[in-house]
């Protein structure tokens, strides 16, 4: 079984990278193959509603949503983690998923995420994150994937790593 990680910050190794690898280790610990896939701090533009993508079966712009989306099919599984970027998800993790979901709709007909388990994990210094969890969560369940829940919220706070780090739940 094999997971693949989103991490949909600018930063390849902070906060979001941070509490990916918490969930990694996780699934690592229960025999899981895990995957992180960074995004990049490349801009990645918005879906232009082109529809090529039904004849390309990938989308028209050449970058990190068709690498990624040749690895799907590996895939069991996916979590897709993203900053708060002013009370929502990062530009770049929004356009990228845009782009993903939308290319698979209108491109595939195996449907590479139905059915398949989906998690968010939002990344935020103090506000935002339920906004940007509900908004993550509407992709996942547009492409019928079933959303994995949790004990608590999916996000962590912090500015660096090492206050997501502190950032424990305590029981």
């Amino acid at each position: 079984m094999k997971v693949l990680l989103v991490n949909g910050s600018p930063h390849k190794t902070g906060c979001t990278y941070t509490a990916l690898c918490e969930v990694a280790g996780t699934l690592n610990q229960e025999g899981i193959e895990t995957e992180i896939f960074w995004i990049g701090n490349k801009p990645v533009g918005g879906c232009i509603a082109c529809l090529k993508c039904g004849e390309k079966k990938e989308c028209v712009f050449n970058d990190a949503v068709n690498e990624f989306r040749h690895k799907v099919y590996e895939a069991d599984g996916f979590i897709f983690g993203t900053p708060v970027h002013y009370g929502a998800a990062s530009g770049n993790i929004t356009a990228f998923m845009d782009r993903l979901f939308y290319s698979e709709l209108h491109g595939n007909a195996n449907k590479a995420f139905y059915m398949k388990p989906v998690a968010a994990v939002i990344s935020a210094r103090r506000a935002g994150t339920t906004a940007t969890f509900d908004q993550l969560n509407k992709y996942f369940t547009i492409q019928e994937m079933p959303v994995v829940s949790s004990r608590y919220w999916n996000m962590v706070h912090g500015t660096v790593p090492e206050q997501v780090k502190q950032d424990a739940e305590v029981r």
